[in-house]
């Protein structure tokens, strides 16, 4: 069931991330964020409500405020990355989020036998090559590499601190509407500050009411990945899980082929390759 739910994350992430590129192709970024937690909230505390969650509260709901805190800052310094680029290094380095969470793993005693390591081996292998590495051209810029490694660090520190966030499917929801009023409250003292600055909040035809479903899209399957994610922790290895969980690039990739009929580049349909190879022998380990 472990990797049933990571394989799950990874579809939601995978399209969450597909959908946001595109809607940050005509909205400034930190209001598509915004946006789409705060559609995510609203639908979140209403379930915390119909499900009496509030009586789940407890110590462990730091751990869903400091993953609220830590996602939207990973999050604006990928986005800062992506536009320094090039993108075809920045994407792939942005997969080491994974070296958290597995080393948290390691760290509490968990020991994947010899057909899991090679899996987990395998399986980043193939999600740093699907993400279409670039291996010459223009060069990168130093600050590019920080705020990835920045942002790495930030996604997975998320992925170990939702993990530990609840102990019961009504405490995950809970958990997860703290993390997101948090992230909308950090989202949203960006944008103001970015306001500030004189950068738009929305673009020249004015707020994109035809986008809503999409940018809803975008909120609750981020949600549901986080949750899904959360479950996966618990029944299985974090060691597992998050290797798994982080086979999403490959779905945005995938994606992109199938609904703007982009091509993939030998590279990373070879990545895409080596991923599926590496859940094989995670699942079956």
């Amino acid at each position: 069931m472990t990797a049933l739910f990571a394989l799950a994350t990874s579809l939601l992430w995978g399209l969450a991330d597909f959908g946001g590129g595109l809607l940050t192709r005509r909205t400034p970024a930190l209001t598509v964020v915004v946006v789409s937690q705060a559609i995510a909230t609203a639908v979140l505390g209403a379930v915390v409500v119909a499900l009496g969650g509030w009586s789940e509260a407890g110590p462990r709901l730091w751990f869903a405020f400091a993953a609220g805190l830590v996602g939207p800052v990973a999050m604006i310094c990928f986005y800062k990355a992506l536009a320094l680029g090039p993108m075809g290094v920045v994407s792939p380095l942005g997969t080491l989020s994974v070296a958290v969470p597995v080393g948290v793993g390691l760290v509490l005693g968990e020991r994947p036998g010899p057909m899991q390591f090679a899996g987990i081996a395998v399986a980043v292998l193939g999600v740093v090559l699907a993400g279409g590495p670039q291996l010459k051209g223009a060069p990168v810029q130093r600050e590019a590499i920080v705020l990835t490694l920045i942002a790495a660090l930030g996604f997975g520190m998320v992925f170990a601190l939702i993990a530990e966030a609840s102990t019961n499917v009504t405490g995950l929801f809970l958990a997860l509407f703290v993390q997101r009023v948090t992230n909308v409250a950090v989202g949203g003292a960006a944008l103001y500050a970015s306001v500030r600055r004189g950068n738009p909040a929305l673009p020249a035809t004015g707020f994109p009411w035809s986008s809503l479903p999409t940018l809803a899209f975008v909120g609750l399957a981020d949600v549901a990945a986080n949750g899904t994610y959360a479950v996966a922790a618990r029944l299985g290895p974090v060691t597992v899980a998050a290797v798994l969980a982080s086979l999403y690039p490959v779905v945005t990739a995938l994606a992109a082929r199938g609904f703007l009929s982009e091509r993939l580049k030998a590279i990373q349909a070879a990545g895409a390759g080596l991923a599926l190879v590496g859940t094989l022998l995670l699942a079956t380990g």
